[in-house]
């Protein structure tokens, strides 16, 4: 073992900065290596070509230039011109040490930082400058390496809403825009070409929008893996400079095309915070998701309007769970294999009677909810209230009617879900199989192995699983050979596509026959025709609910159906 004072030791504190001393007259040379080496690592360049060689190889490691003006060869101001040209090291303090006082203002133009005159003053006078130079040279790059997306060095998204702050102080009369850049299925870029395409895609787009702020004036950012913020000043028109970026950009080695969306909100309301009027460009943005033939959204009324709705639904969730103000409906399932349908369960779908807008539809509530987390709290008021209902008709009718609910993606990822559900079933005397679990394809497609854990965790507990939305497209026919479920439901969109004006069903009788051949029993939603019940019993369809049977109705109106099955 290395006793202390024989261990390699490193620290930053300890270790000598390095300076590049370019001077050709040897006595200034040893003067100042006299002055300075104490202090500093001392590297000699007596010719403005051994400079930059010099830094060619080693200006990770110099500090700062001491440069004198007067070399033979290339001239310290030309010397000087090409260290700030050079990208790789234009960042490097130049001290310039001169007796010419006229050379000063030139040299500051193109980018020296200070000036050293000849004859040298004291070696303490030299050192504080050098220092002081250093030090905020140091500070200096420490900020940039904070401010600045490590891959595009653009500013992250942090510092970019401070200076966006500062762009308002300093221009608080100029009409301003926020504007959100996105790149079309950038996941799927990186899954098929690799993350250095992807990177190399991030990195063209973000030359791009530089030069645009460059040029218009503002500041550029990625906010996000794909996303690109601009605050700029106003103007009337974006489809040029959405093509410029969109041709830039280009396309990927197999020829796919990288496609821009664009949100803009355009004169920015001030009073907002500035992340809130980013917030507004990019529902412009998600507006026109997939849209090929409009790909910039503009936040107008109408997105307002749906903002402010959203925030109102937000603000009375809580209200609206504890006066019950949301109610279960229940729309039942038929099976249709046998001399005639037959009720064999239902689906409970939440409905909002909200105290003062009246009846909400839940696609205005759901995706809301599924965004903001407050999913989870609203699938468990739906269990309670189902589980309860099932209690009720147990007790009234003496049956036992399988009830489907909806679990969320975010509720898989709560480790406490099966001690809540267990709660819900024990708590109103029921057994696992009373209540069906519906979770939809596209759940299984994220974290895939912790889903199926957590899935295969609840169907241990006697839960049965239904796939809802299947046909939908997220996941691979291959996963039905591994995945834990009971049931395949199909997606309506999927059912109206087959009886549509084309009625071409061999799609969905492919789809039913492979669940047959997994021993799985398909179920069909959304249908509402008697033709579309004949043939889908003949395609080998086991169960069938919809408008044909029932719209969703609640409980009292659901009973019903229990009277006449018994």
């Amino acid at each position: 073992m290395l006793t202390e004072d024989k261990k390699t030791r490193f620290r930053v504190y300890e270790e000598k900065r390095r300076i590049l001393l370019v001077e050709d007259d040897i006595v200034n040379r040893e003067m100042l290596k006299e002055s300075l080496g104490g202090t500093y690592n001392i590297v000699i360049a007596e010719t403005g070509e051994d400079a930059l060689s010099i830094l060619r190889t080693q200006y990770e490691t110099i500090s700062i230039v001491l440069l004198d003006l007067n070399l033979p060869g290339i001239k310290g101001v030309e010397v000087l011109k090409r260290i700030k040209a050079n990208p790789a090291y234009s960042h490097l303090p130049v001290i310039v040490m001169t007796s010419e006082g006229e050379a000063e203002v030139e040299c500051l133009t193109l980018g020296a930082i200070d000036f050293i005159p000849k004859p040298y003053p004291p070696s303490k006078v030299i050192l504080a400058r050098i220092l002081r130079t250093v030090e905020l040279s140091e500070d200096r790059d420490i900020l940039r390496v904070t401010e600045r997306d490590n891959l595009t060095g653009l500013y992250n998204k942090e510092f970019f809403y401070r200076y966006a702050q500062q762009f308002d102080l300093y221009h608080k009369d100029t009409k301003t825009d926020a504007i959100v850049l996105d790149i079309n299925r950038f996941s799927t870029i990186n899954e098929r070409f690799g993350k250095a395409c992807g990177d190399e895609i991030l990195k063209r787009v973000a030359e791009k929008a530089l030069d645009y702020v460059n040029e218009a004036g503002g500041i550029v950012c990625r906010s996000d893996a794909d996303t690109f913020m601009f605050y700029c000043p106003h103007r009337d028109e974006y489809e040029a400079m959405f093509k410029e970026m969109s041709d830039y950009t280009g396309g990927t080695p197999g020829d796919y095309r990288i496609r821009l969306r664009m949100g803009v909100y355009s004169d920015v309301d001030k009073t907002l915070d500035i992340e809130r009027r980013f917030d507004r460009a990019k529902m412009a943005a998600d507006k026109v998701r997939g849209n090929l033939s409009k790909p910039i959204g503009f936040y107008n009324s109408e997105i307002h309007e749906t903002e402010v709705l959203a925030e109102q639904l937000i603000d009375d969730f809580s209200s609206a769970i504890r006066e019950k103000q949301f109610a279960v409906f229940y729309q039942p399932k038929y099976n249709i294999r046998g001399e005639k349908p037959h009720l064999v369960s239902s689906e409970a779908l939440v409905r909002w009677n909200h105290s003062k807008l009246g009846m909400i539809s839940p696609g205005v509530f759901i995706p809301l909810f599924e965004k903001n987390g407050l999913i989870q709290e609203l699938d468990r008021y739906v269990w309670s209230e189902t589980a309860a209902q099932i209690r009720k008709w147990k007790e009234e009718y003496n049956v036992t009617l399988p009830v489907s609910v909806n679990v969320s993606r975010i509720d898989l990822y709560d480790p406490e879900l099966t001690e809540k559900l267990q709660k819900i079933i024990d708590g109103n005397g029921l057994c696992a199989g009373d209540l069906v679990l519906e979770i939809t394809e596209s759940a299984y497609t994220e974290n895939a192995e912790q889903i199926i854990e957590r899935v295969k965790n609840l169907r241990n507990m006697g839960f049965k699983i239904e796939m809802d939305d299947f046909g939908s497209g997220y996941s691979s026919l291959s996963m039905l050979s591994y995945l834990p479920i009971d049931a395949l439901k199909l997606d309506m969109h999927f059912i109206w596509s087959a009886f549509g004006e084309r009625k071409d069903t061999r799609l969905l009788e492919a789809m039913i026959g492979l669940a047959a051949l997994f021993k799985l029993p398909t179920i069909a939603e959304g249908v509402e025709t008697e033709e579309q019940v004949t043939a889908l019993e003949k395609m080998g369809c086991d169960i069938v609910q919809g408008y044909y049977f029932s719209r969703p109705v609640p409980a009292e109106e659901f009973e019903k159906f229990i009277k006449k099955a018994q």
